[in-house]
This record gives structure tokens, C-alpha cells and sequence, in this order.
């Protein structure tokens, strides 16, 4: 460290450009805040590091449920709703003229401003109760790869059939220091990096898993399918066929969902050419590259697994060897994971911050910001107030993380109770507003059996995740092996 600077900056020059200062309005947008800079690059990295998760390695799971012809129908019928209400959502950054009104910097601005009263209210307990449960949910399932890092080795050293016990406390607490670290990061808007990262690092653990898939399947080491997937009387009773299809169906439908961030990536674009339409543009790479390598997991994963495909071919041991590409596959489910923590934690550090700011905005607390040097790396604004919140809520999640290690059946019941408000019935709605389409018309009728049938299938996921929630509970352990 060269020097430490504690004066307080100029609002105009946060972003570190002195020019600022003498031309606001070069550096500004219109509605006068920085100038944003974001491309389709960008928001397309965004989408993709919110959507595949290490939950596309277990299509496979889902598409056993199903079997061939239900499950890569459901799959593409999903892609294709989720690509055409986030088209109907980016319209609605602007309001009430998608290109020239005024902006809404949140998914709770947008319905505000479209339709207003208790929906406001409804989406923000959807969208940000979403959001909370996906940072728990993320911070369980990184410390579950990296526990898988120490059992490869292990199972390599002393057998498959190895006693190889590990807890995932540690691997829990590393991840929250980390993310402590990253929540210092001020906004949306300085995320890219850590997003193109993480995009990178799904790709690249999606790539291994589909690689090991189709070595297993060229080997002619495949097992049983059906069209129908797994086999009443033979793989499954004819309660848990039900009860999994439903997840099945909720888990494809959710694996799509990134509605609760998609205003908040948006409002990270520059103007040039219009927001919607980057948007649309990186939807459409976002949706269509998820749903190219969803298809790619989920059919040679069950080829290559049969029937009995595990929940997450490389955490569960679908494969034990090569050990040491395991363990780099896991290391990338781990390092994406770090990146999709802030992309979802960042709207709930802006709304905490942003209400904060509005009810206490002569709290030097929470409005002072210091301007830090640090040699080699740069001028930083840090807040105190930010520094204890934004730990506090890392810390808080991590110790919700410890003590329900079961959080991700919890998370497919949240993903079901937010999917349809946010990804389906708020987009449609206010696309029926801002486009003022006929009541009873051709489109208005196929809109509304759209929400009808997608509302229909959150109820059913939500079943089916209570009933895998149930079971998770009955038989959780705190210290397991992989073959208990």
C-alpha cells in the first residue's frame, strides 16, 4: 500500500475519471447517473453465469424421470417460454415507450410501473426471497464439490469402495470469506469480469461432463432407457414416479429462470443501440447456448446412466476416474459458483443499500464513502456501512448454509413459489399493458393458457419439492460417505 486518501469524492467522479468533474454530462447518462458500458458481450456472460448452474449436470436425473420424449419436449417448450417472456420483460426497462421512457433500474420499478398496487409488493417478496435462497443454495452446493474434490482423491487412493467421510463445514466457511471479499465489489455494473469468469468455468465443467458422458456411451458401457423413463415395479413405486416427475418437470422449468435478475443486468447497458434490443440479443445467445448444452447433458448423461442416473454425475460419482478430471470439473463448479453468488446477492445489497440511503440520507454511516489508494492496484471507494452489512449478510448465509445442508430441497420449493410470478405472469402482464393487447383477442387468450399451464406446473414442482424436501429430512446425516 503506497498511500490511503480518506477524503470523500465527487459523486461525478466515482467511476475515477477526473474528466468527469469538468464534463458531467460526457460521462453521464441520461437519467444522470454513470455512464453505463455494458454490451451484449456482457449481458450475455451475465445470463449465462445466472443460468447454468452445476443443476445441468443433473438433467440427466430429469430426463430418467421422463424419459426421452416428455423430457426434451418439456425442455425445449421451456426454453421457448423463458426466451419469449424475457423479451416481453426487456421491453419493460422503460416505460411507458420501451426505447425513450423513463428507466427502471429494478424488477420491482418495472412492475410499479406497469401495474402498481400489491403486485409491487408481491414481486419484491418473490424476487428477493429468491434471491436469498439462491446464495444459500450456491454456497451448499460449492462446499458439495469441493467435498467431491477430497473424496476423488480418496476414492482414488484406497478404493471405490472406500470409507471416505468428509465434512463440508470448511469448504462452507472458505466460500463465505471469499464471497466477503467479493461483496466489496460497489454494484452490478462492476461485475463483468467475475461473470465472463464464471461463464467460462460452466462451459468448461458442463464440456467435461458431456466429454465423460459420451466416452461412456462410444464405450458401449450404457444402461437401460426408456421413452417413458424410469419403470414403475422395476426402478421406482408408482408414488416416487409421480412425485419425481414432478421435480423433474419443476427442475427444467427453474433451470431456465433468470427473470429475477434480468432488469438489473439490463440497466448495466449502454444506450447504443437501445437496451431492449442488446437485451433481447443476449437472451436469445443466453437461452439458446444453455439449451444447447441442457440437451447435450441430459440425453448422453442418460444414455450413458440409464435409469438409475445419479442427481449430479460428477458430486454424486457417476464417474471415479479420470479422478483428477473430476477434480478439476469440480474445481470449475466451484469457481462458477463464486461469480453466480454476487450476480444474485448484488440486487439485495442495491435494494438494502439504495432504502437505506433514501430513509437516512444524512448518516454519515451509511452515505460516507473513502477514497482509498492502494499501490498497483488503484483508487477505491469503500463504505463502512457496506463493509459490515454486505459481511453480515455473507456471514448469515453461511451459518443458514451449516445448519440446513438440505437448503437445496428447500431451494426447488422457493424456485417453484417464484418461478411463475417472476419468469411468467409479471412479463405477461405487463407486456398486455404496455402493448394494450385486445382482451379475449388470439394473443390474449394464448397468453393467459400460457400463464394457466405454467402456473399448473409450479404447483405440481412445488409437490414434488415438498415430498423430496420430506425425504431429505428423513434421511439427512451430518458426516456422510458417498455410499451410505
Amino acid at each position: 500500500m503506497k498511500s490511503f486518501n480518506t477524503e470523500h469524492e465527487h459523486p461525478a467522479a466515482e467511476s475515477g475519471d477526473i474528466y468527469a468533474e469538468s464534463n458531467p454530462t460526457k460521462n453521464m447518462d441520461d437519467d444522470g447517473r454513470e455512464k453505463r458500458t455494458g454490451t451484449c458481450l456482457t449481458a450475455s456472460a451475465h445470463i449465462i453465469t445466472a443460468v447454468i448452474g452445476s443443476g445441468v449436470l443433473s438433467l440427466s436425473w430429469a430426463i430418467a424421470q421422463l424419459g426421452w420424449i416428455a423430457g426434451l419436449l418439456i425442455l425445449v417448450i421451456f426454453s421457448f417460454i423463458t426466451y419469449l417472456t424475457s423479451t416481453m420483460l426487456a421491453d419493460c426497462y422503460r416505460a411507458p415507450d420501451p426505447v425513450t421512457g423513463k428507466r427502471n433500474y429494478t424488477y420491482m420499478d418495472v412492475v410499479r410501473a406497469y401495474l402498481g398496487g400489491r403486485k409491487v409488493q408481491l414481486c419484491g417478496v418473490a424476487q428477493y426471497g429468491n434471491l436469498i435462497g439462491i446464495t444459500v443454495g450456491y454456497t451448499i452446493t460449492a462446499s458439495i464439490s469441493l467435498v467431491a474434490i477430497g473424496k476423488a482423491n480418496c476414492f482414488h487412493d484406497k478404493g471405490h469402495h472406500a470409507d471416505c467421510t468428509l465434512s463440508s463445514y470448511p469448504y462452507m466457511a472458505a466460500f463465505g470469506i471469499i464471497q466477503i471479499i467479493l461483496s466489496q465489489i460497489p454494484n452490478f455494473h462492476k461485475l463483468s469480469f467475475l461473470s465472463i469468469m464464471a461463464a467460462v468455468m460452466s462451459f468448461t465443467y458442463a464440456t467435461i461432463g458431456i466429454g465423460l458422458a459420451m466416452a461412456t456411451v462410444a464405450g458401449g458401457k450404457v444402461r437401460k432407457t426408456n421413452m417413458t423413463g424410469t419403470v414403475v415395479g422395476v426402478d421406482v413405486t408408482a408414488t416416487q414416479k409421480i412425485w419425481r416427475s414432478f421435480q423433474a418437470v419443476g427442475d427444467i422449468a427453474f433451470a431456465y429462470a433468470y427473470a429475477t435478475v434480468l432488469i438489473e443486468i439490463q440497466d448495466t447497458l449502454k444506450s447504443s443501440p437501445a437496451e431492449n434490443k442488446s437485451m433481447k440479443r443476449a437472451s436469445l445467445v443466453g437461452v439458446s447456448t444453455t439449451t444447447f448444452f441442457y440437451i447435450l447433458c441430459g440425453c448422453f448423461g442418460y444414455a450413458a446412466f440409464g435409469n438409475k442416473a445419479p442427481g449430479d454425475f460428477l458430486t454424486d460419482f457417476g464417474f471415479y476416474e479420470p479422478f483428477w478430471l473430476i477434480d478439476f470439473a469440480n474445481a470449475c463448479i466451484a469457481f462458477h459458483l463464486i461469480g453466480a453468488y454476487q450476480v444474485f446477492a448484488q440486487p439485495i445489497f442495491q435494494f438494502v443499500e439504495k432504502r437505506c440511503n433514501r430513509n437516512w440520507p444524512d448518516n454519515k454511516f451509511i452515505t460516507y464513502e473513502y477514497s482509498v489508494n492502494i499501490h498497483f492496484l488503484g483508487k477505491f471507494n469503500i463504505s463502512i456501512f457496506r463493509l459490515v452489512w454486505r459481511t453480515a449478510y455473507v456471514v448469515i448465509t453461511t451459518v443458514v448454509a451449516m445448519i440446513f445442508p438440505f437448503f437445496n430441497a428447500i431451494l426447488g420449493l422457493i424456485g417453484a413459489a417464484s418461478f411463475w410470478p417472476l419468469t411468467v405472469y409479471f412479463p405477461v402482464e405487463m407486456h398486455i399493458a404496455q402493448t394494450k393487447v385486445k382482451k379475449y383477442s388470439p394473443r390474449w387468450i394464448g397468453l393467459k393458457v400460457m400463464c394457466w399451464v405454467c402456473l399448473i406446473v409450479s404447483l405440481l414442482a412445488a409437490a414434488g419439492s415438498i415430498a423430496g424436501l420430506i425425504s431429505s429430512v428423513k434421511t439427512y446425516k451430518p458426516f456422510r460417505t458417498i455410499h451410505e
